[in-house]
């Protein structure tokens, strides 16, 4: 009796079929989690966004009323200007200094290499509120560290906490003292996959440490900077703690503490318009996304020239 023969092509086609149910049954846990945690709390923060809704339950349909009277709220326009500042002050100095920092780390020849990059990452593991008192009095206006050196060099002294521009730079460079270790790694991780053979022929060439840096490093870690760019962003844009720590609940006497994530929980959790506050959780994810595309496409051009 003759054996039908199999067509390889078919059992080939037939292997990589399996291969791939194999594969979505591995990662559908993941995407399972994410439709019940990511999906759905966006879907149903926009359902309430069309409601006016209080603590008791009763809720009237309101359409886009929530958010004509919040496009019309002076208080989130201060909200936003507070927080594309804080952002700005913090994110740009911040990645700039842990790349600066990641290149160092990925010297061949730097001493206590592993004490280094353990040390960056202490202030990451750091307690917020243990931060917030510490710069407090860095930042201190009669006895603070940085007045005392202000005014050693002359210059009058500074009140921190009263000013907008000031207190934004206070709260920028808590968020840049605490997460530039971190991305510094990220950054260091990315640049210890380069193979050194591009290094090695670059200064064979004669390449200066610049000229390897821009076309070897920094193409490299491209997808790297992306990530990173995106998360700071992101972050940035939900900044809370830090002003929320420093301002208290009001966001300072000329609300210069206060930002769209304050701003949601102020109308949220205190005056308890449910239906508002989703209205500004939603404003507050468009702006996510928006800043996100435009960053990660200059940072992605920037790599990629």
């Amino acid at each position: 009796m003759k054996l039908p023969r199999i067509n390889r092509a078919e059992k080939k086609s037939s292997i990589r079929a399996g291969e791939g149910r194999l594969a979505f049954f591995a990662v559908s846990p993941f995407y399972f989690l994410y439709l019940i945690f990511g999906i759905f709390p966006i879907l149903y923060t926009s359902y309430m966004a069309l409601f006016n809704w209080d603590p008791l339950g009763t809720k009237e349909f309101i359409g886009l009323g929530n958010f004509i009277n919040l496009l019309a709220d002076d208080t989130l326009w201060k909200a936003l200007r507070n927080t594309l500042s804080i952002w700005v002050l913090g994110t740009i100095p911040q990645l700039a200094l842990a790349l600066y920092m990641a290149t160092l780390l990925n010297r061949t020849r730097l001493r206590f290499s592993g004490f280094w990059r353990s040390a960056i990452l202490i202030p990451n593991v750091t307690s917020v509120l243990a931060i917030a008192v510490i710069f407090s009095s860095l930042y201190g206006r009669d006895f603070g560290l940085i007045n005392y050196a202000l005014h050693f060099f002359g210059i009058n002294k500074i009140n921190w906490m009263n000013g907008t521009l000031s207190s934004h730079i206070e709260i920028a460079t808590m968020i840049i003292w605490r997460w530039t270790g971190y991305n510094a790694l990220i950054y260091l991780a990315a640049m210890q996959s380069i193979p050194r053979e591009l290094y090695e022929s670059a200064q064979l060439d004669g390449a200066n440490a610049w000229e390897q840096f821009k076309f070897i490093t920094l193409p490299g870690i491209r997808n790297v900077l992306i990530f990173t760019v995106t998360m700071s962003t992101i972050g940035g844009l939900q900044t809370f703690n830090e002003p929320y720590i420093l301002g208290g609940v009001t966001g300072g006497n000329d609300k210069q503490f206060y930002t769209l994530a304050m701003f949601l929980y102020e109308e949220a959790f205190r005056k308890f318009q449910f239906g508002y506050g989703a209205a500004i959780g939603i404003f507050i994810f468009f702006c996510v996304v928006i800043f996100a595309v435009i960053n990660a496409t200059i940072a992605s051009k920037i790599a990629k020239d």
